[in-house]
């Protein structure tokens, strides 16, 4: 037992082995209830003065968000209790269902089962749990479960209005000059009372004025409710202020029942853009665009459409580079009965989605919880946390071209349905959002797919361009993807044994779930650092056009703490992102270097080698490249990936796992060009130009943050202009 005084009160923690809770709370009920032979309260002295020990006890199984916790004892949420499997999980599961229903309880029929652990659900308060030794002794640890979207899409269209009046009553609006989240959809109806006050009508734009402004489809308006919000469910069951951090913009760019010429949609994303900006000039914004085309056969080659993209983000017009995230395309819901082959084996993922310069997101899902009574015999498509059933992949492309998606966000699941076979949309398994229709139905309405993730990632980058104004867009974009990780059961489908195993991994789940508090603040043990900067890649000497900078960053971490760590495990992440100039001709493409302006690479220092050594090698690797050989330099097997899989594209992201001694032996990383038809094109008269790009690397060490953080702080401030976030 420890025990420690804080603000004139004692505390004490006592560590129980896991499933000898009772030994304890038996001792503490002994004390409240029972007198020894000599009239003294029994275990007097192991418990006086303690009279809360069931709920400590409860307050300890909790691993969710401490602020998810019910503040009083009577508050009734849905809890998601882990219980221990042990040698009889049926009986685990009876036990207690029926100890808790007894205690007034409500259990849901759900149930999830691990190894281990069985997941069930329940409807009651910190008093129901705390009130038995029997039922947290069952219990391994506690969390809130998250509510579902058809517990608002089964209320009628008054309970629904109620709920959004309660949360429209906790909102705070952003400042006036706050990031824009531009909508390239089909239009958004302002009307939506949870819109317009962050819509204005100056803000709504269309391609052709013939067609309106206002959504007739539905589509533009539920995306718009995501990129505010987030899924609504989730907000609507929080039941605390929300910070609104960013306005919206609209450009109608698909007309209701009417399609476009194919050819004509690189023009119109582009007019449609530049629309927004002559309204707003002096916002920052973040482009969001959930439309693609059904067309698949482009299979990673550049099309009209993704090189117009590229070249809106890429500034090569007007020099000012744009942050742009657009969906993966959905697979065929007829073939999604078939998952995970038929996201693997679908003809890929849409045009303009194969854009390098562009944030392309595909969709994975959380969601896994529906009413089995309603549903008997239903089974869920896609497991937990694994890739939703309507993302699409770049699995079917091959190299040169790029690694796609970028990241993935919630999506929704589906269930096959016994009878016929097939997936079906289930409510629980979708996102909540504004509808359309909300002025003759329902204010909320379910939607899904890669479109939601868009939204939900657009939402989060204006997140971070609010907290980071000066951030560039290629940072934003290194931010997201560098946050980003694989979760468990990603990891369990593809293993990752060798380098065609992780190039899979990526061509169907990105770089994984961004996560915004690790975006934002960094995470608990982690030290993040970026650099903004920029290089000239290539010059002219003697009638020859030549590669020109390498730029060597000195990484301020602190050499003589890893070194006292020595074998520590420790883990660097380094995320390089840059914008490529667009050269689209079809023509030409059997050669290496007609698409991209450029490249960029980087590379780190090995312990063995001296700073011209490690320089001259850079040199040596460039050469390689461009002339392509086979890489001179050895390859370093510490990282995840490795130098030929993460050159793919113009956004790269790698691991490094090693010691603490090795790592502190490195301490410089190098970002250097590689050819591009800037140079191999010199009558363009582009030869010349700089290439900006961010540089964002993270060290990770078990429980060391405050002892690394404050030690790199000095460094910073001593010699190095890299911010810390």
């Amino acid at each position: 037992m420890a025990v420690q005084q804080i603000k004139g009160k004692t505390f004490a923690t006592v560590f129980v082995p896991e499933g000898k809770l009772h030994i304890l709370t038996n001792k503490i009920s002994d004390y409240l209830e029972k007198l020894t032979p000599k009239g003294k309260f029994k275990n007097k002295d192991l418990v006086e003065s303690i009279s809360e020990i069931h709920r400590a006890a409860l307050e300890a199984l909790w691993t969710d968000d401490p602020d998810a916790l019910p503040a009083g004892e009577q508050d009734a949420i849905w809890w998601e209790i882990w219980l221990r499997a042990g040698d009889d999980p049926q009986g685990t599961v009876d036990f207690f269902k029926t100890h808790a229903e007894n205690l007034g309880m409500r259990v849901d029929p759900e149930i999830i089962r691990f190894p281990d652990r069985i997941v069930v659900s329940a409807w009651g308060t910190k008093a129901h749990l705390s009130r038995s030794v029997r039922l947290l002794k069952s219990i391994a640890e506690l969390r809130r479960a998250k509510d579902t979207a058809d517990f608002f899409t089964r209320m009628d269209a008054i309970e629904q209005r109620e709920w959004m009046r309660a949360l429209l009553g906790s909102v705070t609006p952003p400042p006036s000059e706050c990031p824009l989240v531009c909508i390239l959809d089909t239009g958004i109806n302002r009307g939506h009372p949870m819109l317009q006050m962050f819509l204005p009508v100056d803000n709504l734009h269309a391609y052709d004025p013939a067609w309106n402004v206002d959504d007739r489809a539905g589509h533009g308006t539920e995306i718009a409710g995501l990129a505010l919000y987030g899924d609504l469910s989730e907000a609507l069951a929080r039941n605390e202020p929300v910070q609104v951090t960013h306005q919206l913009e609209s450009v109608k760019i698909k007309p209701h029942n009417i399609e476009n010429p194919p050819h004509l949609y690189g023009d119109i994303t582009t007019e449609a853009v530049a629309r927004a900006e002559s309204q707003n000039p002096s916002h920052q914004r973040v482009i969001c665009m959930a439309i693609s085309a059904t067309d698949t056969r482009d299979r990673g080659r550049p099309s009209s459409w993704s090189a117009a993209i590229d070249k809106i983000c890429s500034g090569a017009v007007d020099d000012t580079q744009r942050l742009m995230l657009i969906a993966a395309g959905n697979t065929p819901p007829e073939f999604r009965h078939y998952y995970p082959f038929s996201s693997m084996s679908d003809a890929g993922i849409h045009d303009p989605g194969q854009a390098w310069n562009a944030i392309t997101v595909g969709a994975y899902t959380d969601k896994a919880h529906f009413d089995v009574r309603e549903y008997p015999d239903y089974q869920l498509v896609a497991p937990q946390g694994d890739l939703s059933p309507s993302s699409s992949t770049s699995l079917i492309w091959q190299r040169p071209w790029p690694l796609k998606p970028d990241i993935v966000l919630e999506g929704g699941n589906m269930a096959v349905d016994p009878a016929a076979g097939e997936a079906d949309y289930i409510d629980s398994l979708g996102l909540l959002s504004t509808n359309y229709l909300h002025t003759t139905g329902k204010p909320f309405v379910i939607t899904r797919d890669t479109s939601a993730a868009t939204a939900l990632a657009s939402r989060m980058a204006a997140r971070i361009q609010a907290q980071y104004p000066s951030l560039w867009p290629e940072t934003i974009r290194a931010i997201l993807i560098h946050s980003a990780e694989w979760t468990d059961a990603m990891r369990g489908r593809f293993k990752a044994n060798n380098q065609r195993d992780w190039e899979n991994l990526l061509r169907c789940c990105g770089y994984g779930v961004p996560n915004l508090e690790r975006a934002l603040w960094s995470a608990q043990n982690d030290t993040t650092l970026i650099a903004q900067d920029d290089l000239q890649p290539f010059d002219k000497t003697n009638s020859r056009y030549v590669t020109r900078d390498l730029n060597l960053h000195a990484i301020p971490w602190p050499r003589e703490i890893l070194q006292q760590w020595g074998e520590t495990p420790v883990e660097m992440r380094v995320t390089l992102s840059y914008f490529v100039e667009p050269n689209p001709a079809r023509r030409g493409w059997g050669r290496k270097y007609s698409y991209a302006s450029h490249g960029l690479r980087f590379d780190v220092k090995r312990p063995e080698e001296s700073l011209d050594v490690f320089r001259a090698a850079i040199n040596r690797l460039a050469r390689d490249e461009e002339r392509g050989r086979k890489s001179s330099r050895p390859g370093d097997k510490n990282w995840d990936l490795g130098a030929n899989l993460r050159k793919l594209g113009s956004i790269h992201s790698d691991t490094w796992r090693g010691t603490a001694a090795d790592l502190a032996e490195r301490g410089y990383i190098a970002v250097f060009p590689v050819i591009g038809w800037w140079r191999e094109n010199p009558r363009q008269g582009r030869w010349n130009k700089k290439a900006r790009y961010s540089l964002i690397v993270t060290i990770r060490t078990p429980e060391t943050r405050i002892e690394l953080y404050n030690a790199v702080q000095n460094v910073i401030r001593q010699s190095v202009e890299i911010s810390i976030f």
